[in-house]
């Protein structure tokens, strides 16, 4: 399958496992994706973005929100508030009891296998490749490119999905601006 990537797909890929071997990560997340996303210039995926003013420090800011919330969506947010129950408060709360980032799932855990410089795709990385080349074959094209890969983040759901959705990129409105474009 990754023969069909394009070369800049094939950047964010490499530009992802990059970020995660330089942040110690355990596992590449699709977190790394899109920041690996965000490094590109002038590409298809890196427009859609740009039109939604979406940076990478917003982006790494938006993750740290999310993660910071335990991974908890918005929408998951604003339905817990109706039973009255405040989020952040709760997060406040646990942070001055356990420390700050005490939800956030460990960014920097030690690798137990394998050579120190290779780290494993996790299962939603993979599911993000997998989804990009059903994105690419929905749209009729012939190769993987990053904006499949931005699609397919969009799709899988986790801390990168609801980061860019805090932003305001969606599924909907990225697969509109590429019809369009």
């Amino acid at each position: 399958m990754f023969e069909r990537f394009t070369k800049a797909a094939r950047v964010v890929v490499r530009d992802g496992v990059h970020l995660a071997e330089r942040d110690e990560a355990a596992l590449i997340e699709p977190e790394h994706l899109l920041l690996g996303l965000l490094k590109q210039d002038g590409t298809r995926g890196t427009a859609v973005l740009a039109r939604h003013a979406v940076t990478a420090e917003s982006a790494k800011a938006a993750i740290e929100v999310t993660r910071r919330r335990g991974g908890l969506s918005s929408a998951e947010t604003e339905a817990l508030g109706e039973f009255g129950i405040d989020v952040d408060a709760v997060v406040a709360a646990i942070e001055q009891n356990h420390g700050e980032g005490a939800l956030a799932p460990a960014a920097r855990r030690p690798r137990t296998s394998g050579p120190r410089w290779r780290v494993p795709f996790s299962r939603d990385a993979k599911r993000v490749l997998e989804l990009s080349l059903r994105e690419a074959l929905e749209r009729g094209d012939k190769s993987i490119g990053d904006e499949h890969v931005l699609l397919a983040l969009l799709r899988v759901g986790g801390v990168a999905t609801e980061a860019l959705a805090s932003l305001g990129v969606t599924h909907e409105n990225v697969r509109t601006y590429l019809a369009s474009a």
